[in-house]
């Protein structure tokens, strides 16, 4: 029998906790699942308002003008920023073990995952974390999986069911699973015509 035949199994009872991620007592992080059931993860027709104010009140940096949909799931507020003017659409999942900073004027639409967390696969299963930055005026389609350290420039787009990693160019449009630029959103001469 070959190694290859008879990879190691990683004991994941003995698996580092995820505890540090949380930055918080546990009596805090308890207080928000609670609260993010009732109010944030709702699929009531809650008031985006209503949904704002109780993720700030647990640390969120939100700007005015947003809009959050029913059915949003966030990991830990206290590690969430997002600029002035943006929407965030029914059922995305901000599962936000390192920080997220969403720009203004973002779209982030329906059933989209950000997750900042992975696990190191071959040594021990210990979490691993690392931020996601979204600069202003990104639109991420519906279905998209951004991952931990990836940070999308200014106005790019992510067609939907996109993996998004790595360094996104600004203006850019990906697509697909491995998150391939296919083409440019606003074409050089519309961009001259604005200016």
């Amino acid at each position: 029998m070959t190694d290859a035949d008879n990879p190691p199994v990683i004991p994941l009872a003995s698996a580092p906790g995820a505890r540090e991620s949380w930055d918080r007592p546990l009596w805090v992080v308890l207080l928000w699942a609670v609260c993010e059931l009732l109010f944030v993860s709702s699929a009531w027709q809650l008031s985006s308002r209503l949904r704002i104010a109780v993720l700030r009140a647990f640390g969120a940096e939100i700007g005015s003008g947003v809009i959050m949909r029913p059915r949003i799931r966030v990991r830990f507020p206290w590690k969430l920023h997002i600029g002035a003017d943006s929407w965030i659409g029914e059922g995305v999942w901000l599962h936000n073990q390192n920080h997220i900073y969403i720009g203004n004027d973002v779209v982030i639409s329906q059933e989209t995952l950000l997750t900042t967390g992975s696990h190191r696969h071959r040594r021990d299963m210990a979490l691993v974390t690392r931020p996601i930055v979204i600069e202003p005026g990104v639109w991420i389609t519906s279905r998209c999986m951004v991952l931990g350290g990836a940070h999308v420039g200014r106005s790019a787009l992510a067609r939907p069911m996109t993996v998004v990693s790595g360094t996104v160019p600004p203006n850019a449009v990906v697509a697909g699973r491995d998150g391939e630029v296919v083409g440019t959103r606003f074409p050089a001469e519309a961009e001259e015509r604005r200016r």
